[in-house]
């Protein structure tokens, strides 16, 4: 064979250094990271929001609603679509002293999402569970048991993000369904302070990136076959209270960029009418 042991020679160095890089690779996502501290707790909440287009076509309205028992908090978030799909999220956790995932159940369906989603997590067994149908119209559900580690935020990003110290970087945890559940790795960096308007006056809010790192050699891989997720904008005005002021990004695997920002309600006309007439003496 032509330059046979030199070439046996090459191809083992070559392929000791890419299973160097994957075994490295394996253990940076399997390295858990210790929970974020819940100094600014959460309390109970119903928060109006409007899910928008690149566009600024306003695609879906929103509710978080929030309630607290003792150190545990049960936070509901969910959108419906003009189009008649749902998001739909459901996520129990505690913050005593730090965060941490009890359960966490997702739903996206209808036509603004290319892959459905069903996705159950109970933190405390480690099992995951997806639901699909298939072309039979069955439905399949699968259930896998995964180490999870104490970092897993799925659904509670923000109230993490408002916990975070002013231009810290973080790593934290979540699972994927790709289709197959997965974990991987939330990179938080700050991008420094940008002015929002309330009303038409001017605030500071503090802007950060979240980057999703899919870890292994498919997140080598990604980057050259075009998977590589965007990074998602997210701003939080700080202070004593932090408060979430949007953010920017897909919510689904595959799916649009979209916007998602607090917005306040349009009294009834009948209450309008009459404040107006008031005003003018009437």
């Amino acid at each position: 064979m032509r330059g046979g042991p030199a070439r046996r020679c090459r191809m083992q160095r070559l392929s000791c250094r890419l299973s160097t890089v994957m075994l490295l690779c394996a253990l940076g996502l399997s390295a858990a990271a210790e929970p974020v501290a819940a100094h600014k707790q959460e309390g109970t909440v119903h928060g109006y929001l409007v899910l928008k287009t690149e566009g600024g076509h306003v695609a879906a309205v929103g509710d978080l609603l929030q309630v607290v028992h003792g150190s545990r908090v049960t936070s509901h978030m969910i959108f419906h679509f003009r189009d008649g799909s749902l998001d739909d999220e459901t996520t129990v956790f505690s913050q005593h002293g730090n965060f941490r995932l009890i359960s966490d159940h997702h739903i996206q369906k209808g036509p603004f999402f290319p892959r459905p989603m069903d996705l159950s997590i109970n933190a405390r067994s480690g099992e995951v569970t997806t639901r699909s149908v298939g072309k039979d119209g069955k439905e399949d559900v699968k259930t896998e048991h995964m180490k999870l580690p104490p970092d897993l935020y799925n659904g509670m990003i923000i109230p993490v993000m408002k916990n975070l110290e002013h231009n810290a970087e973080v790593d934290v945890s979540m699972i994927v369904t790709t289709p197959k559940p997965r974990l991987v790795k939330l990179a938080i960096s700050p991008e420094g302070d940008d002015n929002f308007f309330l009303a038409g006056f001017k605030r500071t809010a503090l802007h950060y990136e979240i980057k999703i790192e899919l870890g292994g050699l498919a997140g080598m891989v990604a980057p050259l076959v075009g998977k590589q997720p965007p990074n998602i904008q997210v701003w939080i005005e700080g202070g004593e209270i932090p408060g979430f002021v949007g953010e920017e990004g897909p919510i689904s695997q595959d799916g649009q960029a979209v916007t998602i920002q607090q917005t306040g309600p349009t009294l009834p006309a009948a209450a309008h009418e009459s404040e107006t007439n008031s005003g003018n003496g009437e």
